[in-house]
């Protein structure tokens, strides 16, 4: 590994240190942004969906910990991570992470769209510990009340706002992806994380689902199973695709939420990442998102 990977690394773990250091749950990303630990499940067939019970490292956000010995122990065996990331939803602060996206593609301004939520709803942003992205985005970190699960989500609020909670995880200031390094925004360094607006965490927190007949629950079911077998099914070269496609279907039926860790497990089971797999149904999620009953 050349010098300055070394450095790299050495500062990604002082940062790591740092963050953990102040209640908040880290583990060691790779310079992509996705856990730098290979699953230790990726080779077993059927695919095991483990969250980390089977105690080896490898599980990407629930690696993430606040035990100084545990972190070193974690970057000792990524000795290539860039980075690190800070897992959501999780104690003390429970951390909610309002990521603004700049796409000057389809001129969606993510800032103006949260600040009309502000006023459409009547809340006020807070001034928080914010994040700036290389892609010029920014992050903002709020935290929520005990007992509140939020959802990840992308662009459920609006255009280019996601949403990173329960099961998510935010890339840490200091550090550094394939597209530049995380920094702290001026003047906010020395901020604590502000309490989520209760307008805002109703915005982010989904209404009750609704009751279901039998006969519908079983339609959603069969329908489930046959899109799982459809991405199980997908050989090289069409894994994406196929995953991608379902998991658009299942959002545009109503249970994408629901089916989202079945349809994982399978894409895994042909080959991709589980990062990869989230990332391409988070995607489907965006697009079939105005289309879908919020």
């Amino acid at each position: 590994m050349a010098t300055t990977d070394r450095q790299t690394a050495t500062l990604a773990l002082a940062h790591a240190l740092s963050a953990a250091e102040r209640g908040l749950p880290v583990f060691p990303l790779s310079a992509t942004k996705l856990p730098a630990l290979r699953s230790p499940h990726r080779a077993e067939d059927p695919p095991v969906h483990c969250r980390g019970a089977c105690g080896l490292p490898g599980h990407g956000v629930h690696d993430a910990t606040t035990d100084p010995a545990a972190v070193r122990a974690l970057f000792a065996a990524a000795p290539r991570a860039t980075g690190y990331g800070i897992a959501c939803g999780r104690e003390p602060h429970r951390l909610i992470g309002i990521d603004l996206d700049i796409d000057t593609t389809h001129g969606n301004d993510s800032v103006a769209a949260l600040q009309h939520l502000a006023l459409q709803h009547l809340f006020t942003i807070p001034a928080t510990v914010t994040v700036l992205t290389p892609s010029g985005g920014r992050h903002l970190w709020l935290t929520g009340p005990s007992g509140v699960s939020v959802p990840n989500s992308a662009g459920r609020l609006a255009p280019g706002i996601d949403v990173r909670g329960a099961g998510g995880y935010l890339v840490g200031p200091g550090s550094v992806t394939t597209h530049g390094r995380y920094r702290l925004a001026p003047g906010t360094a020395d901020l604590a994380p502000a309490p989520c607006p209760r307008a805002l965490l109703r915005l982010l927190t989904p209404p009750p689902r609704p009751h279901h007949t039998t006969e519908g629950r079983t339609s959603a079911t069969r329908q489930g199973q046959g899109l799982v077998q459809f991405v199980r099914a997908a050989h090289e070269g069409q894994r994406n695709t196929r995953l991608f496609w379902a998991a658009c279907r299942a959002y545009e039926h109503g249970f994408g939420d629901d089916l989202a860790d079945a349809l994982t497990d399978a894409a895994v089971g042909t080959g991709l990442t589980e990062q990869e797999a989230r990332a391409a149904i988070a995607s489907a999620a965006r697009l079939t998102a105005p289309r879908r009953s919020l």
